[in-house]
């Protein structure tokens, strides 16, 4: 069942995102100069899309790890979190440094998708 399996990976990874963000939220929000005052919470949009999107990068990693072959879990968790720090890491650094915005945020987002992909692959292994 790859769409279920796919679904699964994408919702540990939200969740992660979720927890990872509640962590350093106060330290984003600064480096991304926002306020509680200027944050919609009462807006649906970003949760939305930011799980779809997830459910669009938990599809590609399966299909990543399905080509290349990848069964075992160690590798399967290696694989991913190499797209997240060599892949996705560097494309928001990139968009960090042309917004020139606060430096931090590249560690601080990317850690999201390093973690987010090393779990997506582990269910996605393990399902």
């Amino acid at each position: 069942m790859e769409v279920v399996s796919v679904i699964a990976a994408a919702v540990a990874a939200w969740i992660f995102g979720a927890i990872w963000y509640g962590v350093i939220g106060k330290q984003w929000m600064a480096a991304s100069g926002l306020t509680e005052e200027t944050i919609d919470r009462k807006n649906p949009a970003p949760y939305i899309v930011s799980f779809i999107c997830t459910i669009i990068v938990a599809g590609m990693t399966r299909h990543v790890l399905a080509g290349s072959g990848i069964e075992e879990v160690g590798k399967a968790a290696l694989t991913g979190f190499g797209l997240g720090l060599f892949i996705a890491t560097p494309w928001i650094a990139t968009n960090v440094m042309f917004s020139q915005r606060n430096r931090s945020l590249i560690w601080m987002d990317g850690v999201y998708p390093t973690i987010g992909m090393a779990l997506m692959a582990v269910v996605l292994t393990v399902l």
